[in-house]
């Protein structure tokens, strides 16, 4: 008599909430999948804008938004660096990385550089000559002690102001950049930006694994343990 395998005929049928635990799986490896993207403005482009109620508009996208330039007080005049930014509904600005190549003007305490940046809601800032603490979201300092350090949580702790906690969401937003110290500094930051999935694509990839896991212990309780799928005579 021919040996039989007792599991060759138990290969399972594809139900249709297996194919829905796959289509869901496929599109949480899809939104994974999405390419970064890089934007973001470099003055070499033209100087930002040094006026605190008109600043220059910079577009963002999904992924990195690299923004440079130079900053700081030459002869007692200051330049000032002013860009506006808009997260989109379905986007969050998750990080601000400091980046190679952002210097500091060491002044007085070579251990606490004072290059600011500010950051506050809507499409101005508040005035450099006399300004209002509470009107930013927020602010920090920073050098290149800080790169490769995302400052992001830094900037919501800057005592007066508003305060937040990352990531930052839809909105538009405006970035006050500024070297403290005589003399003139660069600096170079990362805006990382991520999709957010709507609750629908949420809610489907959660009952497609949800799902998955069924599958598999259905599957397991119908077929037995392993070691009784041995070979029968």
């Amino acid at each position: 008599m021919s040996k039989v395998r007792a599991f060759d005929n138990l290969k399972p049928r594809e139900s249709r909430a297996w194919r829905f635990a796959q289509a869901a799986a496929a599109a949480g490896l899809a939104l994974a999948a999405i390419p970064a993207t890089a934007t973001g403005y470099n003055e070499t482009s033209g100087d930002l804008s040094n006026l605190n109620t008109s600043p220059t508009a910079v577009t963002f996208g999904v992924g990195s938004n690299i923004i440079s330039g130079t900053t700081g007080s030459t002869a007692g005049v200051i330049d000032r660096d002013y860009f506006t930014f808009t997260i989109a509904p379905d986007q969050q600005l998750t990080a601000i990385m400091v980046l190679d190549g952002t210097t500091s003007i060491a002044g007085r305490d070579p251990q606490n550089p004072l290059s600011f940046i500010g950051l506050e809601a809507g499409g101005s800032l508040t005035d450099p000559a006399a300004p209002v603490v509470g009107d930013l979201l927020g602010y920090t300092h920073y050098g290149p002690s800080l790169v490769g350090t995302d400052i992001l949580d830094n900037i919501g702790a800057g005592a007066g102001a508003q305060g937040f906690s990352g990531p930052l969401g839809a909105g538009t937003y405006s970035v006050w950049i500024q070297e403290a110290n005589a003399g003139t500094a660069d600096y170079v930051f990362n805006f990382l930006v991520a999709s957010v999935p709507e609750s629908s694509t949420w809610a489907m990839m959660l009952s497609g694994f949800g799902l998955i896991g069924w599958s598999i212990r259905r599957s397991q309780k119908r077929n037995g343990p392993s070691s009784a799928r041995s070979l029968a005579i």
